[in-house]
């Protein structure tokens, strides 16, 4: 087993029904770009009653398809991606405005998060996945978490944090499940090293054809200009 390895993302995610929502993060081959990417996925008809929306500042957020339909929005309606000042979040949950409220309050990533625990969703426990990149000097580190329950009857919570250097052509994806279930089980170990290509387009395209066609719902990728800032986004959302 090569622990160096570097995945290919479509290979990982291709046959299984439900991984349900993943982050990944990390830079383009030629070293040129930060990378990031959020997909969600959905199995019940409130799950799957939501689209990616793309506000002028650059944040997203999910949203009702069909608002009559909605019967909780409270795990399911959230800022998806969120800038603030020189970091870029991306969580699979409302902890995004948890970390932008401890980044304003002067409190770090990690900080802000042991404030908050995995979704109370039972059996299931969802994890809360969440990252942060930071930019600083023509380039950028970035950093992941997962909070997850430490049984199966939610008795408590362990956080794991995990921070990078970004390298050319490799990025990390996190995701919440490891496959379907009942309980669905949760995501294990470290975020797994995945290629980063060069084009935004190629990469949407590699994750989007590889998700579960029945349970994909929307994806969001986003390329960022290390040298400009310049940004390329790939937003896709199944129902239109």
């Amino acid at each position: 087993m090569n622990v160096y390895e570097i995945n290919d993302i479509g290979a990982l995610i291709k046959g299984n029904s439900y991984v349900g929502r993943g982050i990944v993060i990390g830079k383009s081959a030629d070293g040129k770009k930060a990378a990031v990417a959020y997909f969600i996925m959905g199995r019940s008809e409130n799950s799957r009653n939501r689209v990616f929306i793309e506000k002028e500042n650059g944040d997203v957020i999910t949203a009702p398809f069909d608002e009559s339909k909605v019967k909780d929005p409270s795990l399911i309606i959230y800022s998806a991606v969120r800038r603030c000042d020189n970091k870029l979040i991306v969580t699979n949950g409302d902890q995004t405005d948890t970390i932008y409220d401890g980044l304003q309050a002067g409190k770090g990533f990690c900080k802000s998060l042991k404030t908050r625990a995995f979704e109370p969703d039972a059996p299931n426990f969802t994890p809360r996945i969440s990252g942060m990149l930071v930019f600083e000097n023509g380039d950028f580190s970035y950093k992941m978490s997962i909070l997850k329950s430490a049984d199966e009857k939610g008795t408590a919570c362990n956080r794991y944090f995990f921070d990078y250097t970004a390298l050319a052509g490799m990025g990390h994806f996190i995701h919440t499940y490891v496959c379907d279930g009942n309980p669905i089980p949760t995501f294990q170990g470290e975020p797994e090293r995945v290629r980063i290509p060069n084009d935004v387009d190629e990469f949407a395209k590699t994750l989007w054809e590889n998700l579960d066609a029945d349970n994909k719902i929307s994806l969001y990728v986003r390329y960022i200009d290390l040298a400009t800032g310049a940004e390329e986004s790939v937003l896709i959302n199944k129902n239109k």
